[in-house]
């Protein structure tokens, strides 16, 4: 096996990846539960290729026999509804293990130098992630994958000059039919995986050239022993791959118990239009896109303009990308910055629920004025960043890592 390996590393470096990525990758020994999602999020990737590459041998992107090829697959291919409810509740498992992934970024600054770019490649795989959902979204060919391809598609018709043009562009017909179907599974199954794979890539090696974060915002690479091994920092492998395992257990736990007992989740995961097949002539009496959009869809309709709803819409989360040159703080971790961050970040998750649960219901004029207050403060959070991190009293950040 030595020999062997030493053949490998003449002319691959297997070993060199080995070390640098797992065994000699030094991360900081006070990780909590906050960590485990970076794991998770590629285990669930994982599980949505392998799921959709078995699930595509049985599916026909067509308009006429897509739905009932879906129905194929539940009813009469051998484990095709393990396989279909696993990659259907694997995609909401996705968004809400990377919304907590992300949540610990904010509340821990790891978007701050010398990250700024981890964070960039991690907003690169959400927005890929978003169209790939969205993609998705329609093979079912459902009645509320029609309809909500269908408005969503039509906002891009509000930008001027362009936008008609640019909605026939993306439908590749006059309406949504088997041509849309065709591209969106096209772009789903090929080309988006390998656009995210590749994002995932540099997210990981961007992470491994600077470090990671860790609870404190302590930088471990300032202490090291005689060796260079940092005296906070403990090797990825064995110590964190084993501890993951734990993670992994207990999400598989929790994510199978939704698989096989509640796979529609109340209508959230799995919508009751749904199951009942596209008819452009009939629509839903209450249109909303998956839950995972919801509080971007909220934004866009508290805008009374539907052109000011789409660029609302989409500063949201354009917004995102340039967080790390708003935060002004001295300090990384929520543990050491000042009151008014600690209050924004509250705000600014409460807004997001609230925004996100306003989505999934009718339009009210309350609803409408609660999702247009909500609004004001999600936006709020990253305009007065520069100036609330600035002024806000800090504490004393320590030397080294406190566990």
């Amino acid at each position: 096996m030595s020999k062997f390996m030493d053949w490998v590393d003449a002319r691959f470096p297997a070993t060199k990846m080995w070390e640098d990525h797992l065994s000699k990758y030094y991360a900081p020994k006070n990780f909590n539960f906050f960590y485990f999602f970076g794991s998770l999020a590629l285990l669930v990737l994982v599980n949505q290729i392998v799921t959709g590459v078995w699930l595509t041998m049985s599916y026909t992107p067509s308009a006429e026999e897509a739905f009932a090829s879906v129905e194929y697959i539940m009813r009469d291919v051998e484990y095709g509804s393990i396989l279909r409810l696993l990659h259907s509740t694997g995609a909401s498992a996705f968004f809400i293990v990377v919304y907590l992934h992300m949540f610990r970024g904010l509340l821990y600054g790891s978007y701050q130098k010398p990250r700024e770019l981890v964070w960039v490649f991690g907003m690169l795989i959400y927005l890929a992630l978003m169209a790939e959902a969205f993609m998705g979204y329609l093979l079912p060919w459902g009645q509320m994958s029609y309809w909500g391809a269908q408005v969503i598609i039509s906002l891009f018709g509000a930008i001027p000059v362009i936008g008609n043009d640019l909605t026939q562009w993306i439908r590749g017909d006059y309406l949504i039919s088997g041509i849309t179907l065709n591209r969106f599974f096209a772009l789903h199954v090929v080309a988006l995986p390998i656009v995210i794979l590749g994002l995932v890539v540099l997210h990981v090696l961007a992470l491994h050239e600077v470090g990671s974060n860790n609870p404190d915002g302590v930088d471990i690479k300032k202490h090291k022993d005689e060796n260079g091994v940092p005296l906070d920092g403990i090797a990825f492998h064995p110590y964190y791959t084993v501890k993951d395992i734990v993670g992994v257990v207990v999400f598989l736990f929790i994510f199978c118990s939704i698989v096989f007992f509640f796979p529609e989740m109340g209508g959230y995961f799995l919508e009751k239009p749904n199951f009942e097949q596209a008819n452009p002539f009939k629509t839903p009496e209450h249109i909303a896109p998956v839950w995972y959009f919801t509080p971007f869809y909220a934004i866009l309709r508290a805008v009374p303009d539907k052109l000011l709803g789409v660029i609302a819409m989409g500063a949201a989360i354009a917004v995102l990308f340039v967080l790390p040159w708003l935060d002004r703080s001295p300090v990384k971790s929520m543990r050491y910055k000042g009151w008014l961050s600690k209050i924004w970040l509250v705000v600014f998750c409460i807004s997001f629920v609230i925004l996100g649960i306003l989505g999934v219901l009718a339009p009210t004029p309350g609803r409408t004025l609660l999702s247009q207050v909500c609004t004001f403060l999600y936006f709020a959070y990253f305009i007065l960043m520069p100036f609330y991190t600035r002024l806000e009293k800090t504490k004393p950040v320590p030397e080294r890592v406190t566990g």
